[in-house]
């Protein structure tokens, strides 16, 4: 945007009319003057004459009349159909006849809120927040992953060949996560339990890898899980503060959430392994790339390392 001192701003625009009117400038003089056509200058003259100063500022480009535009009562049955199926504009456009480009300029026009920015069950808008520095917050959980037969799972045999009773008795793997809130920076390992004195050792080191990157850990979030719960845990926090998530409410600690399904869909069964502990073995090198490679939308598409000033192997 221009300053209000250049030319043909409103205040260009009025010393331009008042040369043509008040003074009695020709209009190619005046236009010449003002480096702009003389069709221009007369335009601008002839608002003066007919508004005074008011008629130098700009007008909306919005047209006065509009008679293709979508009826006011079929809007309503649009914004209905949004609030109470929380449906995206090709399902509405498909129930209300409707092309799914019609559907998104309305709800573009009334500024309802997209999809993924509503709560599931109460269709209100989810209110996102990011602490402020390293530390303030560091999001815990645990993700369970079933662990892979020796020879490979169905992914290498096949749903056929490899029913479910296969893997029986197999049992999981627990991956317990540390993530920091403010850079999404995250410590994680592959543990074989989620009892109370694995999580408290499983804290023990987390907190002093974040120590050892100058993160200085001030408050913990967890679920209500019976390991947060137990003293093993609240003595390893020492005077870290602690808070829990309300009752079945895991959205309050989403970006853990977010985390363990990022590793669901680009480590844990992207690939075809031959054993669990062939799967095992690759998660410190894909956990490397996340902190320190992997572009994060949240942050700009900048890895959770462009965060932390004091991260070694940022560059490795």
């Amino acid at each position: 945007m221009s300053h209000a001192n250049a030319l043909l701003t409103p205040r260009g625009r009025l010393q331009l009319a008042r040369c043509v009117v008040d003074q009695n400038w020709p209009l190619r003089r005046a236009a010449e003057r003002f480096q702009v056509s003389a069709t221009t200058a007369a335009r601008w003259a002839g608002r003066y004459r007919r508004q005074g100063p008011a008629g130098m500022y700009d007008r909306s480009s919005r047209p006065q009349h509009s008679p293709r535009r979508t009826p006011t009562r079929l809007e309503r049955r649009i914004i209905k159909v949004r609030v109470t199926r929380r449906w995206g504009p090709a399902r509405i456009g498909f129930l209300l006849g409707l092309h799914p480009s019609t559907v998104h300029r309305v709800l573009s026009r009334y500024r309802l809120a997209r999809l993924a920015w509503l709560d599931r069950t109460t269709t209100r808008v989810v209110r996102r927040y990011e602490h402020a520095a390293p530390g303030d917050l560091v999001h815990l959980d645990v993700k369970k992953l079933g662990r892979i037969p020796d020879g490979g799972g169905w992914k290498i045999h096949g749903r056929a060949a490899r029913p479910h009773r296969h893997r029986a008795g197999l049992g999981y793997v627990f991956l317990h996560t540390a993530l920091d809130d403010h850079s999404r920076l995250a410590y994680s390992e592959l543990l074989t339990d989620e009892r109370k004195e694995t999580a408290a050792a499983f804290w023990t080191r987390a907190n002093a890898y974040f120590t050892s990157c100058g993160i200085t850990v001030t408050r913990v979030l967890t679920d209500n899980g019976a390991c947060y719960r137990s003293h093993p845990f609240r003595d390893a926090l020492s005077e870290i503060a602690h808070t829990r998530t309300r009752p079945y409410r895991p959205q309050t600690n989403g970006k853990v959430e977010r985390f363990h399904r990022t590793l669901t869909e680009e480590w844990a069964y992207a690939d075809a392994y031959g054993s669990d502990n062939e799967r095992a073995q690759t998660y410190p090198a894909w956990l490397h790339r996340y902190n320190h490679h992997r572009g994060h939308t949240a942050l700009g598409g900048r890895p959770p390392a462009s965060r932390v000033t004091n991260l070694s192997g940022h560059y490795s």
